[in-house]
């Protein structure tokens, strides 16, 4: 219980502080609503927490306390509240501070602006998610495997055919691109081939640190190459996220719930991702990064639904990482507890 309190005491009372907040300004309504966007945030974002705690373990202190400070407020401010602005700014050719206006002061037709640009934020998405996805499972040097029928195979492809992720990705996006309606196929296309580039680059680069480190002797990632894992972490983020944005206009149009309800869930997915890495939980649940990437993987195909207009229920959306994470930790205890009997 100490542990718990001495990560979670400040997010905590920030969170409690936000929703005062809301709830003194717009009254008992909207903090119900704030409320439930943070816990839906918490809840959809277990995965995302997962994976970010394998790269943040690379990283100094220095950088971790920048992915809880200055990462808060690009995960806050910038992802969940300027970006979609500057989505929508593109779309509808206003200027910053006219479509800033409109989602102030005039949420619907925001709203309606945003709606039209959601094929392009979950291309992007969509595509970078599963560029995460297809990283970690067609991996040649990945030496444990959790559904092995599955992953043996995607290892084994790996050692065999050079890029064979690449391949995948650009599979989908023709695919994709095939399927999708002809009016939106141009930004979809285009959308997913940034994805690709930006990750493919990004991977690329990173890898090239990787190796000057290990020549270096360093034990973790310092300079140019910590921050292309601080700002990875930022876009991953925004890829879980931007999706998130859009849903929650179901719930509410009005953008400040929505920027404090998300950045308060945001504030407890981050220190949940501190607090993994300094328990090493990525070791002691061996599978827990498995069920992790899993979740990233069917979410990623969830969003590709989404340009073809097929909605599934939110709750399905929330549900599906918590199912995969609480089922690689159940088989990461019974690992455990088998190589105790072993012993």
């Amino acid at each position: 219980m100490k542990t718990l309190l001495k990560y979670y005491w400040l997010v905590g009372l920030i969170t409690i502080l936000i929703w005062i907040f809301v709830g003194a300004r717009l009254g008992f309504e909207a903090l119900v609503l704030c409320i439930i966007l943070t816990l839906l945030e918490i809840t959809f974002s277990a995965d995302n927490a997962v994976v970010n705690s394998r790269v943040l373990a690379t990283l100094s202190r220095f950088w971790r306390i920048l992915f809880l400070t200055v990462g808060i407020l690009l995960a806050v401010f910038v992802v969940r509240f300027i970006l979609p602005i500057v989505i929508v700014m593109a779309g509808v050719g206003m200027s910053f501070v006219e479509t800033f206006d409109l989602a102030i002061h005039h949420p619907e037709a925001y709203k309606i602006e945003l709606d039209k640009a959601a094929p392009t934020i979950n291309a992007f998405g969509a595509m970078f998610l599963l560029m995460v996805s297809f990283g970690f499972f067609i991996n040649k040097a990945k030496q444990i495997s959790w559904i092995k029928i599955i992953e043996n195979p995607l290892i084994n492809i790996a050692r065999k055919v050079s890029f064979f992720g690449l391949w995948l990705g650009f599979i989908v996006l023709i695919l994709t691109v095939i399927s999708v309606p002809s009016e939106i196929s141009g930004q979809v296309g285009t959308a997913m081939l940034a994805a690709i580039a930006l990750y493919s680059g990004l991977h690329f680069v990173n890898s090239l640190m990787e190796k000057h480190e290990s020549r270096s002797g360093s034990a973790q990632k310092v300079g140019f190459a910590a921050f292309l894992s601080f700002m990875y972490l930022q876009i991953l983020d925004a890829s879980f996220s931007l999706d998130g944005v859009i849903g929650a206009f179901a719930l509410t149009d009005n953008i400040i719930i929505i920027m404090a309800g998300l950045g308060a869930g945001a504030l407890w997915v981050r220190e949940f991702t501190v607090y993994m890495v300094d328990t090493n939980a990525l070791v002691r649940y061996k599978y827990l990064e498995h069920g992790a990437h899993w979740a990233i993987f069917v979410l990623g195909l969830i969003m590709l639904l989404k340009i073809n207009s097929i909605e599934l229920p939110e709750i399905i959306v929330g549900l599906v990482g918590l199912v995969f994470v609480a089922a690689a930790l159940y088989s990461s205890r019974q690992a455990h507890n088998r190589q105790l009997h072993q012993v």
